[in-house]
């Protein structure tokens, strides 16, 4: 499995911090940014770009999303086709997230965690599996009825400029 992880400047010493700890777990992790820390960046720019890799790698990516509430980068993420990201604040989150709703982008708030609770979150996210439980399908196959109806497909090549 590939991680896909990106934080905006509010994020950015929690992303550095959490990307060294999976790798030290032994998780493949890539960082899609920020690379530096800008105070001027803008969170959709890296939703957009971890969503983006999560969906070209659906089956063997996920995503983690950083700032300051989490709100934004979750909302930018939830608009992309096939993305179920989860904003999360406890490990009980985390676990419900995967096991109940399969989740695949992982919103996480600096400003509402530290950063040991943020690694127990996501091993808790990444470790979890899916149910697979007839009531959890059900519910994420009227997810992706709707999504259909309301979304359009989109890649990488539909954001240059």
């Amino acid at each position: 499995m590939v991680i896909y992880i990106g934080a905006d400047h509010r994020g950015f010493k929690m992303k550095a911090e959490l990307t060294t700890f999976l790798k030290t777990k032994g998780y493949q992790v890539v960082d899609v940014g920020a690379k530096n820390y800008n105070e001027n960046d803008d969170y959709p720019d890296f939703a957009r770009d971890v969503a983006l890799n999560v969906i070209e790698n659906y089956e063997n990516a996920r995503g983690i999303l950083i700032c300051s509430s989490g709100v934004g980068v979750n909302v930018v993420a939830n608009k992309f086709e096939r993305i179920r990201c989860a904003l999360v604040t406890n490990s009980n989150q985390a676990y419900d997230s995967r096991n109940d709703d399969d989740c695949n982008v992982l919103a996480l708030p600096v400003d509402y965690i530290n950063n040991e609770t943020a690694k127990t979150i996501t091993l808790t996210w990444i470790e979890t599996p899916f149910s697979n439980e007839e009531r959890h399908k059900r519910r994420i196959d009227k997810i992706n009825f709707i999504e259909g109806i309301v979304s359009r497909p989109v890649n990488k090549d539909s954001f240059s400029q």
